[in-house]
């Protein structure tokens, strides 16, 4: 694992990467009671010709460096950043996979470690990187999934954290997800945190719905993660023509369509999944099927585009990839 310690004296210093180990931490160390800590997430490819590929890092670094700032923590450099992703998987080549579909996942992550009870930005934190080789998110083909749309809970509000990649936005969001679970949903669709009426994220994905011909999502304007495959699928989907409309998109809107039959497609993007399909959403007692319940046309395309650039099937024509 990559490692590297900063002091508010000191700035960052002794960068360096050693056997994965566990951190000997204090009891009162202040990521446990005040939760200052952030993450991110992304993959290492092999290609064809066995050259190692990073999907877009440089997005990653920069939103870490607006995470830091929301969680008055201290930010990395894009390309400081980035060195430590090259350094790392250049080391642990060997664990990146050879089969299409699996990557090694990285997951940097920043947090505080100063000792002690009391409200305030710690002085003490550390960088780390740790890496897993991931098998293909769907091993038996692309899955469409089934949505619940949470109404009691929310996930963010204005001025808040939700544009920030931090462990407590996903653990206030644990509740939801267990409770649609238990009814049989794979994710919560989270709806704005003060009417409770327009359509956010999906769990760990933002989500797009197609609605006669147009593709609408959430903008990210405080409440929302503006994800790396969120961004990179708009740029696409101009590409090809397609109208995005990044604003308010009400759930009722979203019924209504269905209802009428105007409710095309629905996907989520993430680094997990890439694309994820949505065939059918639960809100009220009322359930809706997305087209035609099967993975619609974009959706698939989108998927297609996007892994096959990211495992070299494709030309990338967008300069995305980043060799190792």
């Amino acid at each position: 694992m990559f490692v590297m310690d900063y002091e508010k004296s000191k700035g960052w210093y002794n960068p360096r990467i050693e056997p994965y180990h566990p951190f000997m931490i204090d009891p009162a160390c202040v990521v446990f009671h005040y939760a200052q800590e952030i993450f991110e997430g992304l993959k290492a490819y092999r290609i064809a010709d066995n050259t190692i590929q990073l999907f877009r890092p440089e997005c990653n670094a920069r939103r870490m460096m607006e995470s830091a700032g929301r969680l008055c923590m201290p930010e990395i450099g894009v390309e400081d950043f980035i060195q430590a992703v090259k350094t790392l998987v250049s080391v642990e080549k060997e664990w990146v996979p050879h089969t299409f579909g699996a990557s090694l996942y990285l997951r940097p992550f920043i947090f505080a470690r100063d000792n002690g009870l009391g409200v305030h930005a710690s002085k003490k934190y550390t960088f780390c990187i740790i890496c897993s080789p991931s098998g293909s998110y769907y091993k038996e083909g692309i899955n469409p999934i089934r949505i619940y749309v949470e109404d009691e809970y929310i996930r963010s509000a204005p001025g808040l954290t939700g544009f920030a990649k931090c462990g407590g936005n996903y653990a206030a969001s644990i509740k939801a997800s267990e409770m649609a679970n238990d009814l049989g949903y794979a994710q919560v669709l989270w709806l704005d945190g003060i009417e409770k009426k327009y359509v956010e994220e999906v769990g760990s994905m933002n989500i797009m719905f197609k609605i006669d011909g147009k593709i609408y999502t959430a903008a990210c304007d405080g409440t929302v993660l503006p994800g790396v495959t969120r961004r990179s699928s708009i740029e696409l989907l101009h590409d090809w023509g397609y109208e995005v409309i990044e604003g308010k998109l009400s759930i009722d809107d979203v019924f209504k369509a269905g209802r009428e039959g105007k409710l095309e497609e629905v996907f989520g993007t993430g680094t997990a999944a890439v694309i994820s399909p949505v065939k059918e959403l639960f809100y009220k007692g009322e359930t809706v099927i997305v087209g035609d319940g099967g993975i619609g046309d974009v959706t698939k395309k989108l998927y297609d585009t996007m892994t096959g650039i990211e495992w070299g099937k494709l030309e990338d024509t967008k300069g995305w990839m980043m060799k190792v």
